[in-house]
């Protein structure tokens, strides 16, 4: 594990580094799908940045909530310190950013969804390889499989042999990032995105069942009953999507006739 790094002589958190980087592989994604479509190239690193202000947001604000009994000590602190990140508080903290900042373009339509679903889950792929390198806790429980490890070095050190979680996750969304962008003009709006919240849902409510986290709900950890919403609301609408005529683009691709046009400013 090498939670830091040194860089021309300044030392450098892993995870933090991989996060950047996971957000720049994003806007590079989204570049190139916005040329593809015909819109505004600058427009995926505008996203970007409102897609990670609302996420450190939604992500601290969350952590905040979450753990209250130790925040409300010092608020200050637990608002602006240095640790304390909830990865759905983040989810919902940047999709409420980007929806504002889509609503004021003038393009809060399927097709901009569909924009953005591969590049989130490659996003979030690179960001969990960040977990794994700094070792930060989000490792899972102890295991006997041939291929779990210790992270004797690790933020959150451990000597057990545990699943190493972030590397399940990295493999599963980025798998996802490749098949969503592979789809991208096969199918209707909409599509993409409905399969982004079913699998990448499905991912972490299964991943869950060997992480450390406590139960809250029903026997399952909040990130599950996040998960459960989006794997319900990816269902539902790939099921409306289905009876309104499938889910195969009409003609020659979702591009075709489902891009977002560039509102005037």
């Amino acid at each position: 594990m090498q939670p830091e790094i040194d860089l021309l002589g300044l030392p450098l958190k892993t995870f933090g580094l991989m996060f950047a980087l996971g957000f720049l592989a994003a806007g590079a994604v989204l570049s190139r799908r916005l040329k593809e479509t015909g819109q505004p190239v600058d427009w995926a690193y505008e996203l970007i940045f409102v897609a990670l202000a609302g996420g450190l947001i939604g992500s601290r604000l969350a952590w905040v909530f979450q753990n209250w009994d130790e925040a409300s000590d010092d608020l200050v602190d637990a608002l602006f310190g240095g640790s304390g990140l909830v990865w759905y508080g983040g989810a919902i903290g940047g999709a409420l950013f980007v929806c504002a900042w889509a609503w004021r373009r003038g393009v809060l339509n399927l097709s901009l969804l569909d924009l953005c679903a591969p590049a989130l889950a490659l996003g979030y792929a690179i960001g969990r390889i960040g977990c794994q390198i700094s070792g930060d806790g989000d490792y899972g429980q102890p295991t006997d499989l041939p291929w779990g490890m210790p992270y004797p070095d690790g933020t959150v050190p451990t000597t057990d042999d545990v699943h190493p979680t972030p590397i399940y996750e990295t493999v599963t969304m980025g798998l996802l990032a490749w098949a969503l962008w592979t789809l991208r003009d096969r199918v209707r709006p909409g599509v993409i995105f409905a399969l982004y919240l079913l699998v990448g849902g499905l991912e972490r409510f299964l991943v869950e069942f060997i992480r450390r986290n406590d139960s809250v709900l029903l026997g399952l950890t909040t990130a599950q009953v996040e998960s459960f919403v989006m794997m319900v609301a990816g269902l539902v609408w790939i099921v409306v999507l289905l009876r309104g005529g499938g889910l195969r683009a009409a003609g020659g691709g979702a591009a075709a006739g489902a891009r977002p046009r560039p509102a005037t400013t």
